[in-house]
């Protein structure tokens, strides 16, 4: 991870988007609101599937990290975060506190 610091946040994202962004396939996450961290957070992976094929699929778990690297307006969407440089955590961890729709402190 950047200069060695583990992230402090979590953005929560159902599968199978979590899984696309940590593969590097998905480098856009849209949102409604914008945000202005601009930082490396954890990807918790949702409990709520968002595709049948999904259900397979670690949920309920932090499961790998990425740069949000910007933030634009997007006019079908809202807002799009521009990610960067996903890393796969070794195996999934439970969060300690309690996840939120967006974005909550794991730990």
């Amino acid at each position: 991870m950047a200069n060695n610091r583990k992230p402090k946040s979590a953005i929560s994202i159902r599968q199978p988007y979590a899984e696309q962004i940590l593969q590097g396939t998905k480098k856009k996450e849209y949102r409604s609101v914008p945000t202005h961290k601009l930082e490396r957070v954890y990807i918790y992976a949702s409990l709520t599937p968002d595709t049948p094929a999904a259900e397979n699929m670690v949920r309920g778990k932090l499961i790998g990290t990425v740069e949000i690297v910007n933030c634009v307006p997007d006019k079908r969407h809202g807002f799009a975060y521009k990610l960067a440089n996903p890393q796969r955590l070794a195996r999934p961890v439970k969060p300690r506190k309690q996840p939120q729709p967006i974005w909550f402190y794991p730990f």
